[in-house]
C-alpha cells in the first residue's frame, strides 16, 4: 500500500509489511482536510535529489478517533513508523501517552511531533517555533521585546503564551470569552512568566490599559468558518504593530479583514504551519529541510482546497 496525498488511512489499513520505506503520518480527527501531506511529501522529494536516502520516505495521514489513539501509538511503533505528527484533538492526549517528552514541550502540556526512540515515542513541540517564525517571516517582527495580545485560552493560546514568554516578550495581554478558563490560564503560566508582566482581560471589553504597537495573535477557533466573526473589535485596541491569525484556511479571516483596512501588517498561519512541520521533518530526519518549497507547496494546497 502506498500513501497518496489524497489517501486518508485507518488502523484497518495496518498490517505487516503495509507501507513500504521510512513511513511518516499525521494523526487527526477528522483529518481529511490536512494539507500535512502535500507539504511534507514535497519537501521529500526536493530532499530525495540532493541524498537517496529520501527517495523511500513517505508522509501520510490516519484519521484516529481520540479513544483509539493510545493503541494507535502502540500500533504505529510496532509497525516502524519514524515519526508522527498530532492534530487536533490529540496534541494534549499524547502528551501522557509517550515514553518521554522533550523539556521545552512540558510547558505547553501538549506534543505534536513524535520521534522515534529504543525506549518508545518521544514527544516535542513545534508549534511555538513555527509561530515566532511565521511572525518573524511574515511580519518582519520579533517576539522578543515585544508587548503581544494573544487571544484565546486554550490549547493553542498556551502554547503561543509559553513561547512569547519563553522568547521574553516585554508584556503579555491574554483575552478570553470565558474568566475561568483565562484564569487557570494565567495561573499555570505565571511560573513561567517570572517577571514578565502578563494581564488577562475579556475579549468583549478590552480595557485601555492594552498596550500600543503591540503583535496582536489571535489563537481562538474563531475564522475557521468564513462568515465567523472576528474574536476582538480591532478599533478598541490601540494601534497594534501586526496581526497574526493562527488559522490558515480560509486565508482571510474577518480579523484579518479589518486589520488591512485599517492599514495594519497582517498575516494568516500558513507560514506557522511550515516553519513547525519544518522543524518536526529536522527532527526526524537530522537533515537541512527545503522550507522554501515546503511554504510554495503550502500555497498550492490551499489554494487547490478551495
Amino acid at each position: 500500500m502506498a500513501f497518496t496525498t489524497d489517501r486518508v488511512c485507518t488502523l484497518a489499513d495496518l498490517g505487516p509489511g503495509s507501507f513500504g520505506g521510512t513511513t511518516l503520518a499525521v494523526l487527526g480527527h477528522p483529518i481529511g482536510h490536512s494539507i500535512s501531506p502535500a507539504i511534507h511529501g514535497a519537501a521529500l522529494a526536493e530532499m530525495a535529489r540532493a541524498d537517496s536516502r529520501f527517495a523511500a520516505w513517505r508522509y501520510g495521514r490516519f484519521d484516529v478517533a481520540p479513544e483509539d489513539l493510545p493503541g494507535a501509538l502502540d500500533r504505529l511503533f510496532a509497525a516502524g513508523f519514524q515519526g508522527l505528527n498530532l492534530t487536533v484533538p490529540h496534541k494534549t492526549l499524547a502528551a501522557g501517552l509517550v515514553a518521554e517528552i522533550d523539556p521545552e514541550a512540558r510547558p505547553v502540556g501538549a506534543v505534536n511531533t513524535l520521534l522515534r526512540t529504543p525506549r518508545g515515542w518521544r514527544g516535542y513541540n513545534t508549534d511555538g517555533h513555527g509561530l515566532a517564525m511565521g511572525i518573524r517571516e511574515d511580519l518582519s517582527a520579533d517576539l522578543k521585546g515585544a508587548p503581544v495580545i494573544l487571544l484565546g485560552a486554550g490549547g493553542a493560546a498556551r502554547g503561543a503564551a509559553v513561547e512569547c514568554l519563553r522568547r521574553h516578550c516585554a508584556s503579555l495581554w491574554i483575552g478570553n470569552r470565558t474568566p475561568d478558563r483565562l484564569s487557570e490560564l494565567l495561573a499555570s503560566l505565571r511560573p513561567v512568566a517570572g517577571s514578565i508582566p502578563l494581564h488577562g482581560f475579556p475579549l468583549r471589553e478590552p480595557p485601555a490599559a492594552l498596550p500600543a504597537e503591540a503583535l496582536v495573535i489571535n489563537a481562538t477557533a474563531a475564522g475557521l468558518r468564513p462568515d465567523d466573526p472576528a474574536p476582538v473589535d480591532l478599533d478598541r485596541i490601540p494601534r497594534p504593530a501586526g496581526v497574526y491569525d493562527m488559522v490558515y484556511n480560509p486565508p482571510v479571516p474577518a480579523l484579518l479583514r479589518r486589520a488591512a483596512e485599517l492599514g495594519l501588517p497582517c498575516a494568516n498561519g500558513l507560514s506557522m504551519l511550515v516553519h513547525q512541520g519544518a522543524l518536526a521533518l529536522a527532527i526526524w530526519t537530522g537533515a537541512e529541510i527545503p522550507v522554501a518549497v515546503m511554504s510554495r507547496a503550502a500555497c498550492f494546497a490551499v489554494a487547490a482546497s478551495r
